[in-house]
């Protein structure tokens, strides 16, 4: 008899980003956002095989790209399938600064119909970030509703 997923919970989820140039990514995401590096683990050549960076309570994990294992960075398929979204504080302040840093910014803050100020960046490693600054709580119901009439508009 198999165990059923309540014998076995998720504890965690982390991301894990492969880069090409591990030592830069980090120095970028310390700078722009904050984070705190935990520990790297770094081969005699200077290549790193496995990074972690405290992005406030939560872990990313990050590694260069090893194309000889088949682990490669988005720069091998020109573009991310997926996007981490950040909560902050100050969108204006953290975009400005990922922009300063070198992100390419793909949408310029800007006050969303679910309640928060937004932007999205691309960052020099080919990774896409969403900020998120909650400027109103909105219900699931209200946020239905917002939507369907901003898809009414073409929007």
């Amino acid at each position: 008899m198999s165990p059923s997923l309540n014998d076995n919970p998720i504890h965690e989820v982390f991301p894990y980003l492969r880069v090409r140039n591990a030592a830069s990514a980090i120095e970028f995401y310390k700078q722009v956002f904050g984070a705190i590096e935990s520990y790297r683990l770094t081969e005699p050549s200077g290549r790193i095989g496995h990074a972690e960076l405290k992005f406030g309570p939560l872990t990313v994990m990050l590694s260069d790209e090893y194309p000889e294992h088949g682990i490669n960075s988005l720069a091998v398929w020109g573009g991310a399938g997926s996007m981490l979204h950040l909560h902050v504080a100050d969108v204006d302040a953290m975009t400005e600064r990922a922009v300063k840093l070198g992100a390419k910014l793909l949408m310029a803050p800007q006050d969303q119909f679910y309640g928060e100020r937004g932007s999205k960046i691309l960052d020099p490693y080919g990774h896409e970030w969403m900020l998120g600054q909650e400027i109103e709580q909105v219900s699931p119901e209200e946020m239905q509703r917002r939507y369907t009439a901003l898809m009414r508009q073409g929007g």
